[in-house]
């Protein structure tokens, strides 16, 4: 396994002079294979699933954890490969080789030793970072754990040792070769001026042009790569410092949120964050803080506070909080709900056996555990979304208290109808997880009278399987999404034991399958136990935007980025939450991109995609027509309308439209589908592409895009790992790359032209002797000065500018974020002020 850092392609342009094209990899367009746009490769991990080995055993490595590029036997010949594939390095070696024939006019070891140190250094500065992160790893492998070997019995095991198998070793022929090595000298004639022998003026004509390349070989600086590097070095330092990054969540403060390992990747990239074009935004509406429940139950009714909820999506549009001001009292974190028929145990009364069953769903169905707190028994808890937090808190607070959770058991503490506490066991069976096709999870579950039910919380589509009470369900889900809010179906269904076994059977051969048709054999089992499901009710959860995220995207759009929201919501609550963002403003025009029928069959295909093709041919033509104006546009795609867009004979049309609008909104969209897009986007475009997102669902996304940014926030760190850059919020995006990616820009940029500009001076100085030498390629200086030049006597000027150059303060960066579109205009500027600067200096006195 390799880190983020060495995982990430690379794909430099010709203009930096980094590698050659022929190395980079490339994506054959004409091949519309399916795992052409697959996400990347995915590596199945099984955990106690010991029926595994009784079908077919397999052998599988350790539980050691690497992040690390190199080791002692790859690291040489892996950094030598690195370094040169930059062109630069290859044309100093070709030069060092040229210095030790006759036709140098420089001491070999002047030329060599400046490949030498640059060479060392970079690969120095690589073995550092690949150190500092094998420590980070033998801090996770090391970790103490307990595990269970049966009986009840624990052992302590370190992290790397879990679930090891012992291989055979590896035979030591690999590391060995057998053979005779032989070593050649060609040695040329001792008599130097046959090499120019005025009778054969092609050939010497052709020596002299060697020797001059290997005498002006200083006009290309070698040392240059050298204080990139490290200027890169110090610029993410300060990057790091920045105090004006910093924040404080639930009373702790966080600051300079960039880690060593991302700090390590940010080296690399804290030039580019000047000029990318376009940002692709997963993060679900930019930061999540759950704060409101409202509840639609089976019996078609509605549960809302008449004192705090407004109707309409007004307030969200302006992105205040639909909370009023009596619930921002509540004492319950992450639960503003209020209703006095259900509250203080007043649903018991209501003699309605759906609601009972809603809230014991509620906290059945899901993945979270229970954790208890140090101070009193007050229990928090943990899971894969903080959605499923705020349905367990839900769940407590209406009486329902899940408080224990095994591989097999859950136990919950909850009301019977007479009001009394009571502590139920309940059996679990399966658990059907969650995937983007499903858009649902379900658990299976008996209780102790031995009945079994499955439990299942799902999107929208959900509620089609809900027959009574569907239209009602459906409207208020409607007028939930109308107001911004994320919304949950629930729903279950009694199993008999006949029909279970029967089910059970094909569940457990699929999961025994291994290989690529796994996930599709456990779809299929998951659909044909998910049916006829009886509708209990839905409920909406208000993911509130973080602190300055609406101002944070105002300024990127005015910096001239193009702004790409994928989000796995419907379409009315992505509307909504661009809304409240700034992300949408209702001078634009919206271009709706939508199917009527939401699952075509297979027959219906080539009409759908003809459907498509004529929305996006109409919008093209409008987008034209009404370009003279300069009205904006933001095109809004549902996730069945996406799904065919993204297909090979469509994409084309689709990025057309999209190119062309200031704004995009994808909605249910699934994790492969968000790295889909950005790998197209950046294909289609050859813009720089930025992804941000908080979540393991962001995390293929970050890793497809030229420069990735996560939050640390409520989904875990899977994202920051996976980043080159990490922040607390997301407002501080606007610090990172209007600030920042402005500064480091234009330092990189101006500390080139200054290095190029002395290089030259230098250079200069041997071509003029040269003309009073009749071209003789002589040398004019002392080969160790030459070599110090750059290395040591010039260095410091070049890197305190690259460091701690600010043409304009933060404040007129922020004042004027027109300012970052310097970076996207390239280097064209850059090269006719270094075109004029070479003809100024090329005839100073």
């Amino acid at each position: 396994m390799s880190g983020p850092t060495g995982r990430r392609k690379q794909k430099l342009k010709w203009s930096k002079l980094y590698t050659f094209s022929c190395l980079r990899p490339t994506t054959d367009e004409s091949a519309p294979t399916e795992s052409s746009w697959a996400a990347g490769i995915f590596r199945v991990v099984f955990c106690n699933e010991s029926q595994l080995h009784k079908s077919k055993p397999h052998k599988y490595p350790n539980n050691y954890v690497s992040t690390t590029k190199y080791n002692l036997i790859t690291f040489l010949p892996r950094a030598l490969f690195e370094q040169f594939r930059r062109v630069a390095n290859l044309y100093f070696l070709l030069a060092a080789v040229l210095s030790v024939t006759p036709l140098a006019a420089f001491n070999p070891v002047s030329v060599i030793a400046p490949l030498v140190f640059v060479v060392g250094l970079s690969m120095l500065k690589e073995a550092i970072e690949d150190w500092h992160r094998f420590l980070q790893d033998r801090n996770v492998n090391s970790r103490r754990v307990k595990v269970h070997v049966g009986n009840g019995l624990f052992v302590q095991k370190s992290w790397k040792s879990l679930g090891g198998r012992h291989c055979q070793t590896v035979g030591s022929a690999l590391y060995t070769k057998s053979g005779n090595s032989k070593m050649w000298y060609l040695r040329l004639h001792d008599d130097t001026d046959n090499l120019f022998d005025p009778e054969d003026p092609m050939s010497s004509g052709f020596l002299q042009f060697v020797r001059a390349l290997v005498l002006y070989g200083y006009l290309i600086p070698i040392s240059l790569y050298v204080s990139i590097e490290l200027v890169k070095v110090l610029q993410a330092m300060l990057i790091n410092k920045d105090l004006a990054i910093k924040c404080s969540i639930e009373g702790i403060s966080y600051g300079g949120e960039v880690t060593e390992v991302d700090l390590a990747a940010s080296r690399r990239m804290n030039i580019d964050v000047e000029r990318y074009r376009y940002s692709l935004d997963g993060s679900d509406s930019t930061g999540r803080s759950i704060e409101m429940f409202d509840l639609s139950t089976a019996d078609g009714s509605t549960e809302k506070d008449v004192l705090g909820f407004h109707q309409g999506s007004e307030d969200t549009k302006t992105g205040n909080s639909r909370i009023s001001s009596s619930q921002k009292e509540t004492t319950v974190k992450g639960f503003n709900f209020r209703d006095n028929r259900l509250m203080d145990k007043m649903w018991i009364y209501r003699s309605n056996v759906s609601d009972m069953i809603m809230f014991r769903v509620m906290a059945l169905c899901h993945t979270g555990i229970p954790v208890e707190e140090n101070r009193g028994n007050k229990l928090t808890y943990e899971a894969e979304s903080p959605e499923e937090v705020a349905f367990l808190i839900a769940a407590q607070e209406f009486g329902f208290k899940f408080c224990q959770r095994t591989q097999s058991t859950m136990v919950l503490q909850e009301l019977d109808p007479s009001g009394l506490e009571v502590k139920r066991e309940y059996k679990l069976l399966n658990l059907l997880e969650f995937n983007s096709s499903r858009k649902r999870m379900s658990v299976i579950i008996s209780n102790e009278d031995g009945e079994i039910f499955l439990l299942c919380k799902g999107a929208d589509e959900l509620a089609d399987n809900g027959r009574t009470y569907q239209q009602a369900t459906v409207m208020h889900l409607s007028m939930y999404a109308e107001d911004g809010l994320r919304t949950m179906v629930f729903a279950y269904k009694k199993i008999g034991l006949p029909e279970y076994e029967n089910w059970s059977s094909v569940f457990k051969k699929a999961k025994a399958t291994i290989g690529p048709e796994r996930e599709e054999l456990l779809e299929n089992a998951s659909e044909m136990i998910e049916k006829e499901l009886l509708l209990l009710g839905a409920v909406a959860v208000e993911d509130k935007l973080q602190k300055g995220v609406p101002e944070c995207i105002d300024k990127l759009a005015q910096a001239g980025l193009k702004i790409w929201l994928l989000t796995g919501d419907k379409k009315e609550t992505a509307v909504n939450i661009g809304f409240a963002c700034s992300l949408l403003r209702h001078d634009m025009k919206q271009l709706h991109l939508c199917l009527r029928k939401e699952s075509p069959s297979n027959q219906q295909i080539k009409d759908v995609k003809e459907e498509i093709l004529c929305q996006l041919q109409s919008y093209n033509q409008l987008i034209t027509e009404e370009d003279r104006e300069g009205d904006p546009f933001a095109l809004v795609v549902d996730g069945k309308a996406l799904e065919v867009s993204l297909s090979y004979d469509v994409r084309n049309h689709f990025l057309s439209v999209a190119m062309r609008c200031d704004v995009v909104i994808c909605c249910r969209v699934s994790p492969k589908q968000k790295a889909l897009i950005t790998r197209t986007v950046k294909e289609h475009s050859g813009k720089t592409v930025l992804a941000i997102g908080d979540g393991a669902n962001d995390v293929g996304m970050i890793q497809e895009a030229d420069i990735g940014v996560g939050i640390s926030g409520m989904e875990g760190m899977q994202a920051v790992m996976a980043s080159d850059f990490s922040l607390p919020q997301f407002r501080f995006l606007e610090r990172l790359l209007i600030v920042h990616g402005h500064w480091c820009y234009k330092r990189i940029s101006k500390m080139i032209l200054y290095f190029v500009y002395k290089n030259i001076a230098f250079g200069l100085t041997l071509f003029y002797y040269n003309i009073f030498t009749g071209f003789s390629g002589q040398d004019l200086y002392d080969d160790w000065y030459m070599v110090m030049f750059n290395v040591l006597l010039t260095s410091l000027p070049v890197i305190s500018l690259g460091v701690l150059e600010q043409d304009v303060s933060s404040d007129v960066c922020l004042k004027f974020p027109a300012l970052y579109q310097e970076g996207q205009r390239t280097f064209a500027s850059a090269g006719s002020e270094s075109s004029v600067g070479f003809l100024m200096e090329s005839w100073l006195p």
